[in-house]
């Protein structure tokens, strides 16, 4: 009998269906990250992202519209953060049942446009379609730049390097974070320009318990993790900094020199030590989310 989405779970169904993905010779980086890198010149490269919103997933139906318009584009632009990039342009999918009312669609692309202009994104265009049940889904599909050679991946860790978050985590739905977070493009940004380059990093958007084990493997690497060091949002327990997910703040890796060039820095006070990649592997942290999961 074939296996259920449920009974496979979110990252074997991904191992099952990447295999011998289609690339042609400008692809430099494919799936598994969080983001795709494509050759561009001889100074940048293309960064390219989908992201998907589902309405009683990701928000529920009483949020205010603009609210969701720009959660469905900043979790875009957080990847592109985490790749140490630039977001440029972005194309908008919308599906919605057709009771729905137009002001809904006036609101969420209210929220759209506010966080454009914020990071200077033009939206170019999308789609427009009917669901035949009651719903609401917008996907992003958006671009950004980085310098040629330089996005930073997943893979990029070593043995050794500290591991560094930004921000606080858990209790991102009750407190609202994940209506209202901020894309740390600047901070990744200003890190790269102060010579701080991390070795490998992602965004949190589904728990550390689920994303550090995803940086780690894609590096080679184990990891060690003080759980007495993540920094908890107010109110919240270790537990549910690890679990809740949809932070959306970064997780990055430094080499010794880096870390000890960050402690000299302004950024020091953004970051948080909280382990170090090992050369075994493994390492125990209580699961975030997993797509698909019952």
């Amino acid at each position: 009998m074939t296996a259920t989405l449920s009974e496979l779970g979110e990252n074997a169904i991904l191992e099952r269906i990447l295999q011998n993905m289609p690339g042609n010779s400008g692809l430099i980086t494919g799936p598994g990250d969080d983001c795709a890198v494509v050759s561009r010149d001889e100074n940048w490269d293309s960064l390219l992202k989908t992201d998907v919103v589902v309405e009683n997933l990701h928000f529920t139906p009483d949020t205010k519209p603009e609210r969701i318009g720009r959660k469905a584009l900043a979790r875009a632009v957080s990847d592109i953060a985490a790749m140490g990039g630039i977001p440029e342009h972005a194309l908008i999918t919308i599906l919605c049942h057709p009771s729905r009312p137009v002001e809904l669609l006036e609101g969420i692309y209210r929220g759209l446009n506010s966080l454009a202009r914020e990071f200077d994104i033009s939206l170019a265009g999308g789609e427009t379609s009917g669901l035949p049940f009651d719903g609401l889904v917008i996907n992003v599909a958006l671009t950004g730049k980085v310098e040629h050679g330089q996005a930073v991946l997943r893979s990029g860790g070593a043995p050794g390097d500290l591991l560094f978050v930004s921000g606080v985590l858990g209790g991102s739905f009750p407190s609202e974070w994940h209506l209202d977070f901020e894309p740390r493009v600047k901070l990744a940004r200003d890190l790269i320009k102060a010579g701080i380059r991390p070795s490998a990093m992602m965004d949190l958007s589904d728990g550390l318990g689920t994303d550090l084990p995803r940086l780690a493997a894609a590096s080679g690497c184990g990891f060690e993790i003080d759980e007495a060091s993540l920094p908890c949002r107010p109110g919240f327990s270790i537990s549910d900094a690890v679990s809740h997910g949809e932070d959306y703040e970064l997780l990055l890796a430094l080499s010794p020199a880096a870390a000890q060039k960050l402690t000299r820095s302004t950024f020091a006070t953004n970051l948080r030590n909280i382990g170090k990649l090992t050369s075994h592997p493994g390492g125990q942290l209580r699961s975030g989310w997993q797509h698909f999961c019952s």
